[in-house]
């Protein structure tokens, strides 16, 4: 491609004639210039507006001359932990540490320090005490007031006042962080823009808007905290969000402005066709590369955005809830560049984005008038305003897949089945199951027990058992012998023992494994850590049942996986917590066999106590034990 990277070294800023940069932007991934990565979009967008910028890539936080390759920049340090909370990319739900990053170079661990923007932040103000700092990415965005952290088990203040920063740009910032640039080009004390869209900053004085609990009171009761997040939740809406302020008593005041609007076709196609060299910086080669392109470098984002709202997933807070999409003519055109590239094999990993297959605003109003405040899009049920319609997605697939030395599109980023289900005609699950599936169809019902799913914020199981069908005949009709293999997660908030059995019995009956188990991971700002902490339904104020022991969360991941060898001890001991030793036997409705010694001979064991007739594992699902 004919670009370069932008500078990573003094002398690289220098041989373009650039003594001072405009921006210093400092990231905890490696530096990969793909639009895949949020560094790479900031930076290209600052430098196509004719702002410099220099790239350091996980400097060491030990050395706080790490931060100063380029001395101070002219206008403002730009923080990013990377394109994951560090906390998450270091350790798994039981809190051990992962033994790969694959955003560093050769998956190596340790190249990021924990809760990265605040030390990144606090290592910049060791050297430069004035220079303005701005917080972005996914960490910053969902530590912005004051959340609940799971590593440490407490309530932590927003990330702007433990970080020393100035300002934090939220969400997807590529509004926001123009407006600051162009309001600290003008020359406007960083201290001083508190009025842009997307961005969250410190006050003396409580503006006008609406109060949140303080941090006192949240400390106090935890009900304080459910109120403070649905608060937050009903004014995640650019077009109807009112600015939020959560008062810290003698520190003042952390406010956050409503979120920016989404971008415009145009604007998107703009963001994605900037100069990137979509790969890693050459630096890596030697190091070992950088594993996270592997997956990335030939998928293309199609959207942006998510009206489907997980309770788990923390979308609604970042990426929001409208929809925002490509033009087919940008997608195709970057799918071109792709084939080009002497590594292409002929498969396009993905097209999609958070929900590969919403290509449109759940309904017509969203881009003018935002999201409904108490309202769900497909929870409990689809939306009678849902235009649930594929044809608009299934046009650019049809085009993708006929460009010369293409292969095979693959569609990898998920699909709603509920949204599937909802639009009347068949074609795209027909499509999918002719040519962009291979042999695996990835969903996400996550459980099967009705009262989990809906603190998950997702449909009844009968919906997905309706999908099921839908795909059989799908693949039936392209003459195909396809599976469905769907993600489950235990533990979530509202799951207990009984209903993990539960779980348990449906994978039985499925006849394999799953080879996807979650245990529910209490991430900051979403719906169910707000459970997971309080105990309450933020929704409704009513208490939820959470399992929170380590071994209540062993016992309920052990049950997805109960043919596990390792996993005999807690199985037994969950179903004998469950009341359900009829499970324990040599029936084929059973889990696990008796302890050697104990019990009654096989022919001699009582019928299996079955508490509700199971439905016939559909033809998609079976699958010779292995």
């Amino acid at each position: 491609m004919n670009t370069r990277f932008l500078p990573v070294t003094r002398e690289e800023m220098e041989e373009r004639g650039i003594w001072q940069p405009d921006f210093v932007y400092i990231t905890g991934d490696a530096y990969v210039d793909h639009p895949s990565f949020g560094a790479a979009i900031i930076t290209r967008l600052l430098e196509s507006q004719g702002f410099s910028v220099g790239v350091i890539a996980q400097p060491d936080w030990k050395k706080k001359e790490s931060i100063a390759v380029f001395g101070e920049p002219r206008l403002a340090f730009l923080v990013s932990s990377g394109n994951m909370d560090s906390m998450v990319n270091h350790y798994t739900v039981a809190k051990k540490h992962r033994k790969q990053d694959a955003y560093s170079p050769g998956g190596r661990m340790g190249l990021r320090p924990d809760r990265a923007v605040t030390v990144y932040s606090n290592l910049i103000r060791q050297t430069y005490k004035e220079t303005p700092i701005i917080l972005g990415g996914v960490e910053a965005s969902l530590r912005r007031l004051a959340h609940y952290d799971y590593w440490s088990d407490s309530l932590k203040r927003s990330v702007l006042l433990d970080s020393g920063a100035d300002m934090i740009s939220y969400g997807m910032g590529e509004h926001s962080i123009l407006a600051i640039a162009r309001a600290l080009e003008k020359g406007i004390p960083v201290g001083k823009i508190n009025f842009i869209e997307g961005t969250v900053y410190k006050s003396k004085e409580a503006p006008e808007g609406v109060l949140l609990p303080s941090y006192e009171e949240l400390l106090q009761e935890k009900a304080n905290y459910a109120r403070s997040f649905r608060l937050q939740y009903e004014n995640m809406d650019p077009f109807t969000g009112q600015v939020l302020i959560e008062s810290y008593g003698t520190r003042g005041y952390v406010v956050q402005n409503p979120p920016a609007k989404p971008l415009s076709q145009k604007e998107m196609d703009m963001v994605y066709e900037l100069p990137y060299t979509r790969t890693y910086h050459p630096m890596y080669e030697k190091q070992g590369k950088i594993p996270a392109i592997e997956e990335i470098k030939f998928s293309i984002t199609s959207n942006r955005g998510c009206f489907g709202a997980c309770n788990f997933c923390a979308l609604a807070f970042h990426q929001g809830r409208i929809v925002q999409t490509r033009s087919h003519a940008s997608m195709l055109k970057e799918a071109k560049g792709c084939i080009q590239e002497p590594d292409f094999k002929g498969y396009i990993h993905d097209v999609g984005g958070p929900t590969a297959d919403f290509r449109h605003p759940s309904c017509e109003k969203q881009l003018s008038k935002g999201v409904c405040k108490n309202r769900q899009c497909l929870f409990p049920k689809p939306c009678k305003n849902l235009q649930a319609d594929h044809e608009d997605y299934l046009e650019v697939l049809r085009a993708m897949r006929k460009l010369p030395g293409v292969k095979k599109v693959f569609i990898r980023s998920g699909i709603r089945f509920d949204y599937v289900n909802a639009d009347p005609s068949p074609v795209f699950l027909e499509e999918v199951a002719k040519y962009h599936v291979s042999g695996q169809l990835r969903v996400a019902p996550e459980h099967v027990s009705d009262s989990v799913l809906y603190y998950m914020g997702k449909p009844k199981h009968q919906v997905y058992e309706e999908f099921l069908k839908r795909f059989a005949k799908a693949n039936e009709k392209a003459g195909k012998k396809q599976f469905v293999v769907p993600y489950l997660m235990s533990s979530h908030p509202g799951s207990r023992i009984q209903d993990a059995v539960e779980l348990a019995e449906y994978i039985r009956d499925m006849g394999f494994m799953p080879e996807q188990v979650q245990d529910f991971y209490p991430t900051p700002s979403t719906m169910s850590t707000c459970m997971y902490y309080t105990g309450l339904d933020p929704r409704t104020g009513k208490s939820v049942y959470v399992p929170k022991t380590a071994r209540e969360k062993a016992m309920q991941r052990a049950l997805i996986q109960y043919k596990s060898p390792e996993n005999y001890n807690l199985v037994r001991e969950a179903l004998v917590e469950a009341g359900r030793t009829d499970l324990i036997g040599y029936g084929k409705k059973c889990l696990i066999a008796p302890r050697k010694g104990e019990g009654k001979k096989p022919g001699k064991l009582q019928k299996a106590r079955q508490p509700g007739k199971k439905k016939s594992i559909r033809n998609v699902h079976k699958k010779k034990r292995g």
